[in-house]
């Protein structure tokens, strides 16, 4: 393994490697569906994505083989002087290349990309119960600031 991590957008030859990652994980083993048969709501999800001009999905490589994936999203603001946001979601990282620093390059990266474009903040939130997840972002110098709220429909 060399160790040296790269970054691309996600082709929908990747959903395999992307769903194994999303179910290979607590939470998203008893939400998500790997299934044939659930396939087709991620090809649909793919297409959103790949239609959108603010909204792109990544995929971490490490010697060529996808190790981690997240959702990079450009927010145009009004508020704090029209400021561009970037918030990264879903992110994830194969289970046997956790705790290897993988995860510290993949988000380094999208730090420095949203520096890039541009953009004076970047945001994310995740499940309270990922308690080593919230350390993990602390340690990159995010902070806690505020509380957050979905209604499933």
């Amino acid at each position: 393994m060399s160790g040296i991590l790269t970054v691309r957008e996600a082709t929908r030859e990747d959903i395999p490697a992307i769903l194994a990652m999303l179910v290979d994980d607590d939470l998203g083993k008893t939400r998500e569906d790997a299934s044939e048969a659930g396939r087709g709501t991620y090809d649909a999800a793919f297409d959103r994505i790949e239609k959108s001009s603010d909204v792109s999905l990544k995929i971490a490589e490490l010697d060529g083989r996808p190790v981690g994936t997240f959702l990079f999203i450009v927010i145009p603001g009004f508020a704090l002087k029209g400021m561009l946001r970037v918030e990264i979601e879903q992110v994830r990282i194969a289970s046997s290349h956790r705790g290897k620093g993988l995860g510290r390059q993949m988000i380094g990266w999208a730090i420095a990309e949203a520096q890039r474009i541009g953009a004076g903040m970047v945001q994310l939130a995740m499940n309270k119960s990922r308690t080593d997840s919230h350390r993990f972002y602390e340690s990159l110098g995010f902070t806690a600031s505020h509380e957050g709220f979905k209604l499933y429909l």
